[in-house]
């Protein structure tokens, strides 16, 4: 693969990776900003239930308390007191209705909220139409013609890879209009072409509406029953201290007379409520809706008034002190007393942040295990890309190395049998003799070459003949240092041999182990800088017997140590060009090794020499006797 092809690939998934990176962020800041929506809202009705708890809370504990003080009633006025009675207990029930359908409806507000944003993360393009529109041209296939769509793209200043599509949805032709069937929300999802922005096909979504309509309805009736209560109530007065008492939003049967009315509203807003069970309130509505942050409750009688009851919760550090620039939820008290509320319930959520991150910490968790899964793959998929390069310059190398060896031999075969042509050469007997043996050694040597090839293919393969025999390791290294004693003369080289291993028997392919020694003994030959000096050895280690091969040639660094054993590696031996081979032979000593389960490892020093050690186990009759 060509480099400038591998710099485009690397180009076009960095781009892929940074806009999925892009869109991931996108999709967490959008998922942060509805949840803190839904945090706000959640807190504003927990606060509206509080207050009219507190409310409800104060106006029981006032009735017991006056009611001990107005046992002599008259007849008539016990009477009228258990009528009223009835009534605020319908209005309290009513109320009570009241906050459970006003919930009901948010949660139903809510969930289409929900349903949508999800309609328009997968479809951004989905453009809202009215159920007279949807039943007039869209369920009617005769006059899905006349539907028009425009399309218009536009892009973010802060972040111009993610276009925005707004569509908007008409009719070229107006016709006859059929009323909506239900109350649900539909969408048109045109099918866009993203170059042309042409649409050429549509479908649609049906959502479920905006609110409950049955609870929208009977908030209404409700809201409705509870104003004629309150006009009931005031038909009952039978006094001014009654009538004064009704307004004031509190149970007449205490209020017998105006300092009993004046006392219930003017009594100090500290005495009014119990800060432990306005907190119990706040915590426990809060929990219902899935807040547990630590908050600070405030209570004044206005926003720039004194301080008049401050808590914290239980949960956060009870020297919690206000927080400036912390956005705080605010409700007023009390809002049945006569004119002004007397109070303003305040509460502070400092940690509001970490509530809602630590609510969107899975989602964090799967979108950052994803980008990470990415980005692994990518760097693997690089990682291939190159090692697959040096390979393949590895493998040209090797078959131009290949081509230079076989070449030779042939070229020498070939002038060998051209001067056998000559007359004159081939009436000289010596000198055909001669001829022949230099075809003989060339033939030879060139077999050896496609032998080595071979094996190596055979191991790729795993279908090389092993034979699992009997060998001693002395006698074979013995032999085969005596094969290459010639090419140890010719170099002018010493070899110093130390075969102390007294068990040396292990089970192997005596042509594979020789091969291995030779190509050990081989390497050391031809990395020495001058003459070669070469020590063997042989020793007992436990149950095994380890084969060393030493030289004080040119060396290794550390980075070629880690290499040697990989196919078609050659070490790079600068102004040395007398080193010939395929960079097979080290791969195929170590394949070799591994079959026979045993090891080889290297000890190298640049320009001081190498040692390979080759430790096998032996026979396991040997090694115990």
């Amino acid at each position: 693969m060509k480099k400038r092809s591998i710099t485009l690939i690397i180009w076009f998934m960095s781009i892929a990776l940074l806009g999925v990176m892009a869109m991931q962020y996108f999709f967490i800041r959008q998922s942060y900003i509805q949840k803190s929506q839904i945090f706000d809202e959640s807190v504003k009705a927990s606060l509206s239930v509080v207050a009219n708890k507190i409310e409800r809370q104060e106006v029981y504990e006032y009735t017991n308390k006056q009611a001990k003080l107005n046992q002599k009633k008259f007849a008539e006025d016990q009477k009228i007191q258990r009528e009223k009675e009835i009534i605020l207990a319908e209005q309290i029930a009513l109320q009570d209705e009241i906050n459970k359908l006003r919930v009901k409806n948010f949660d139903a507000r809510d969930r289409y909220r929900n349903e949508e944003e999800d309609l328009k993360r997968n479809f951004p393009n989905a453009a809202y139409v009215s159920n007279t529109f949807f039943e007039t041209y869209v369920r009617r296939k005769d006059y899905h013609h006349l539907i028009t769509f425009s399309i218009e793209k536009s892009y973010d200043i802060l972040d111009p890879t993610l276009p925005t599509i707004s569509t908007v949805v008409g009719a070229s032709k107006r016709i006859a209009e059929v009323a909506g069937r239900d109350d649900s929300t539909r969408f048109i999802i045109p099918i866009v072409n993203d170059a042309t922005l042409q649409v050429h096909s549509f479908a649609w979504a049906t959502l479920p509406p905006t609110e409950d309509a049955a609870t929208r309805m009977r908030l209404q009736e409700v809201e409705q029953k509870l104003k004629d209560l309150n006009f009931r109530k005031l038909s009952v007065a039978t006094n001014l201290y009654d009538t004064i008492a009704i307004l004031g939003g509190k149970d007449n049967k205490v209020m017998e007379d105006i300092t009993a009315s004046i006392a219930m509203s003017k009594r100090p807003l500290k005495e009014r409520i119990k800060t432990d069970l306005a907190m119990h309130y706040l915590q426990e509505e809060l929990h219902n809706r899935g807040i547990v942050s630590p908050f600070l409750m405030e209570i004044r009688s206005s926003p720039s008034a004194p301080l008049i009851i401050q808590a914290a919760s239980q949960m956060d550090n009870e020297n919690l002190l206000p927080i400036k620039d912390v956005v705080g939820y605010s409700t007023a008290l009390f809002q049945g007393d006569q004119g002004k509320s007397p109070g303003l319930l305040s509460i502070y959520f400092p940690y509001k942040d970490s509530h809602i991150a630590g609510n969107m910490t899975f989602m964090v968790i799967a979108v950052l295990a994803l980008l990470s899964l990415l980005v692994g793959c990518f760097a693997y998929t690089l990682t291939i890309i190159f090692r697959q390069k040096k390979i393949s310059e590895m493998k040209t190398d090797f078959i131009n190395n290949m081509t230079h060896e076989f070449k030779t031999p042939v070229a020498t075969i070939m002038i060998a049998s051209e001067s056998l042509r000559d007359k004159e050469i081939a009436s000289n007997e010596n000198r055909v003799a001669k001829l022949a043996n230099i075809i003989y050694d060339e033939n030879v040597r060139l077999g050896s070459h496609i032998e080595r090839v071979l094996n190596i293919a055979r191991l790729e393969k795993e279908n090389l003949n092993i034979e699992r025999t009997k060998v001693h390791m002395n006698a074979l290294v013995s032999n085969v240092l005596e094969s290459m004693h010639l090419q140890m003369d010719k170099a002018d080289g010493t070899l110093q041999i130390d075969l102390a291993a007294t068990e040396d028997v292990v089970i192997g392919d005596e042509l594979h182990l020789s091969n291995v020694i030779f190509n050990l003994l081989d390497n050391a030959i031809k990395y020495s800088k001058d003459t070669p000096h070469i020590t063997v050895k042989s020793i007992n280690t436990k149950h095994s017997i380890t084969i060393s091969v030493a030289d004080k040639g040119v060396g290794m660094s550390k980075e070629h140590q880690e290499k040697i054993f990989e196919q078609f590696y050659r070490i790079p031996t600068g102004n040395i060009h007398n080193v010939k081979g395929f960079g097979l032979g080290l791969s195929y000593v170590n394949n070799i090794i591994k079959i026979l389960h045993g090891k080889i490892s290297v000890k190298s020093e640049k320009d001081k020499g190498t040692q390979f050690e080759v430790t096998l186990p032996l026979h396991a009759t040997n090694s115990t006797s």
